[in-house]
């Protein structure tokens, strides 16, 4: 090859500084000495993809490091739930709450094995509408719920999860089961390994009835067997990888769900469907046994009915996975033991002022904030961080050429051809970039938490690059556009976020949970049953998401 033509190449990497000489040098250097080793390596960890053997080395910790380790909480303080009585019609029974339902298991009021009928019910007569559901677990929901009611009746009560059904985002291995990554590709994929947070959750009692839809290889709502809707609104897509979790837990086909975020994964389907949600601090939850993107930013999260709810979950989930090199046993304090109006928190300008409202007549003191830092790349420096990352799972992937179907040619193809010609300098400076970043959210987090927008894209990107845990809650609703001149009841679900520093997630579930506790928006149902008079969804909808974008 010419000079002339490497040179080009160069201008593409932004090193067209190189006279022709030295490309000449550059271009023997690395036919001689870099690819052997390229290839060499290649070999030894790249051959099969999604990045469940051979992790890096490198490892992000979230840790601010500005106050004294104290001991971990080994178990939180859960609200007792009195003289709760079995409700007659099942619809009740599925939007009952974790505790509730804990309640009615453990005074024997239901069995597991009814409440594992009830869901697999539920989740079989809506997905054909949502296309939420990969695999139904009949035999194993079954098989689960039959040990719960049997330990019960040995007298052996597990805890909150005892007998409760759920739903895992496909990307977390069960064995016998496929694990799809949502993708063509994959679809017939069988990982005979138990991913860490199914051990916590098998381990707590509870009963997996259903893999719920991931968005194809953990992006956006686009997977091999369609697209996943949003109950509040069928005629919308859910957005984000965890588009099945989101969705089922909203409809009340599961009482909680799995999901995952590297970029707005769980936050962007959480408040489109209208449930609550916890991206929780990076390395709070194992991540053994999971497709991942990106070492330094995937994590894992409850959807729920509610930040109590949640806090239930993430106790159970929590801790150190001795197989995740990034996963720490953060010394959280108990939710339910935290006192708010010793609190100040902050909102942004983007806050919902009802939330605000809300807390600051709970005594807490609210006040204007802002997070201030110079670092104007934040969105750049995720895609570069999030895309090697990922290329580097899916090396083989690419290599292959499977990338030419796979179900959304605009998304993770484009993305990761462009990562090909990022450099190890490139990645590394924005990785210098990111930790001058942390510091500066360091810095001018002076407050105990703040409120904001939970989807604004700047957001996204700066929570997930500073590993700080986030809730989804849902603040209210308000009408669709467009609707038919009859009426609907379909709705746009109006959500925010309560965000906290790093290894404090328990002062935004507080946060939530006193909302909650005297608001009942997280308690509404959505209307798939009854969308209104003569008010009929299009296929294809007509309402178009469009594709998110990169945004430098």
């Amino acid at each position: 090859m010419h000079a002339s033509q490497l040179k080009c190449t160069f201008e593409l990497l932004d090193s067209n500084f190189f006279n022709e000489r030295k490309v000449l040098e550059i271009a023997k250097g690395a036919t001689e000495f870099n690819l052997p080793i390229i290839r060499a390596n290649r070999k030894l960890v790249a051959s099969e993809n999604g990045g469940l053997h051979n992790p890096s080395v490198l490892t992000f910790n979230p840790d601010w490091g500005t106050e004294q380790e104290q001991e971990a909480s080994k178990i939180f303080n859960y609200p007792s739930i009195s003289s709760i009585q079995k409700p007659e019609n099942e619809e009740d029974i599925a939007f009952m709450s974790i505790l509730e339902l804990g309640a009615l298991i453990r005074t024997k009021q239901v069995t597991s094995e009814e409440l594992a009928r009830i869901f697999l019910k539920r989740l079989k007569r809506y997905n054909p509408a949502l296309e939420a559901v990969v695999t139904y677990t009949d035999e194993l929901a079954y098989q689960q719920a039959k040990e719960a009611d049997e330990l019960l009746a040995q007298g052996k009560y597990l805890g909150p999860l005892h007998g409760i059904p759920y739903g895992l985002k496909d990307i977390i291995a069960v064995p016998q089961y496929k694990t799809t990554w949502g993708s063509t590709t994959f679809k017939n994929q069988v990982l005979n390994t138990e991913a860490w947070v199914y051990k916590r959750l098998k381990s707590a009692g509870a009963v997996l009835v259903a893999k719920l839809v991931s968005g194809s290889l953990a992006y956006d709502d686009i997977w091999f067997g369609g697209r996943t809707r949003n109950p509040w609104n069928i005629e919308e897509f859910s957005t984000g990888s965890s588009a099945g979790p989101a969705a089922c837990t909203s409809a009340g086909m599961v009482p909680f769900a799995i999901g995952s975020e590297t970029a707005g994964s769980m936050t962007y389907p959480g408040a489109r469907c209208g449930v609550t949600a916890l991206r929780p601090t990076f390395g709070t939850v194992g991540r053994t046994g999971v497709m991942s993107i990106s070492e330094s930013l995937d994590k894992l999260g409850p959807f729920c009915r509610s930040a109590a709810d949640c806090t239930i979950v993430l106790d159970a989930i929590r801790g150190k996975d001795p197989d995740d090199l990034s996963s720490r046993d953060f010394p959280f304090a108990d939710p339910f033991s935290v006192d708010i109006t010793k609190l100040t928190v902050g909102y942004l300008e983007d806050a919902e002022m009802e939330v605000v409202q809300v807390l600051a007549e709970k005594g807490i003191k609210m006040v204007p904030f802002k997070l201030n830092y110079t670092v104007d790349s934040v969105q750049g420096i995720l895609n570069f961080t999030m895309d090697v990352d990922m290329l580097a799972h899916f090396d083989e992937w690419q290599r292959s050429g499977k990338d030419d179907v796979y179900e959304a040619q605009d998304q993770w193809p484009v993305e990761l051809r462009r990562s090909r010609i990022i450099t190890a300098v490139d990645y590394i400076q924005a990785q210098r970039a990111r930790g001058k970043l942390i510091r500066e959210v360091k810095e001018s987090f002076i407050v105990d938490a703040f409120i904001g927008n939970v989807t604004d894209w700047e957001k996204v990107c700066l929570g997930n690059l500073v590993g700080l845990p986030v809730i989804v809650v849902p603040a209210g609703f308000k009408n669709i556009s467009n609707p038919p001149p009859s009426g609907s009841r379909r709705r746009t679900t109006i959500t925010t976020g309560i965000y906290a520093p790093p290894k404090h997630d328990h002062i935004a579930l507080a946060l939530a949970i006193a909302y909650q506790s005297v608001t009942d928006h997280h308690k509404q149902r959505p209307p798939i049953d009854n969308l209104g008079p003569n008010d009929i969804i299009p296929d294809p909808p007509t309402v178009t998401i469009p594709p998110r974008i990169l945004h430098l």
